[in-house]
């Protein structure tokens, strides 16, 4: 009994020791990497969800008017909300709004989206280098991330389909390829 304590003991303290190494290890590999959180990006203020008909609701397009000022909403103001931006006729998708500067942040530049078959990137391109602000994956495809100093790729795959979006800098103004294989 002395002897199966004393194995177990043992496996428990190398296991321990192994994972710690491990997590360290990695932990080590991805600081610093594409898998800091983004930057927060002001959003606009979305219209009020369409009325459920015993059907599933979609989630709300932005709209392209700039968000109200905070504070408790008013009956009158939220009416001329939702007069002043209809909602798009059923089965057409509305466009999403052009891109935004973001307030408050004098290196920043204008954040702008672009949508490939495998999903969105989201980058804030200013005068003289670029940041990764999202990418989001469209249902069932991958993404992979890469940053550099003057370079950032974003690649989405599915079923040998490689759709590549890069935002490169050096020596010039920031500039967005797709490349789609």
């Amino acid at each position: 009994m002395h002897r199966g304590l004393l194995h177990a003991f043992a496996w428990t303290l190398a296991t321990g020791a192994a994972v710690t190494l491990s997590w360290w290890g990695v932990h080590t590999v991805m600081s610093g990497t594409a898998y800091d959180p983004p930057r927060a990006v002001p959003l606009a203020a979305l219209p009020p969800a369409p009325s459920a008909q015993g059907s599933q609701a979609s989630p709300a397009a932005p709209s392209d008017t700039p968000a109200p000022a905070p504070g408790p909403p008013s009956p009158s103001a939220s009416a001329s909300a939702a007069s002043a931006s209809p909602s798009p006729p059923a089965g057409k998708p509305k466009s999403p709004p052009p891109p935004r500067r973001v307030a408050g942040d004098e290196e920043s530049g204008d954040v702008k989206g672009y949508t490939v078959a495998g999903g969105r990137v989201v980058f804030d391109i200013g005068a003289s280098s670029a940041e990764l602000v999202s990418a989001t994956p469209a249902g069932g495809w991958r993404m992979q991330v890469w940053k550099q100093d003057y370079w950032i790729r974003v690649t989405f795959t599915l079923n040998g389909r490689e759709v590549s979006v890069f935002c490169t800098w050096y020596n010039e103004a920031p500039r967005v390829q797709v490349d789609d294989r």
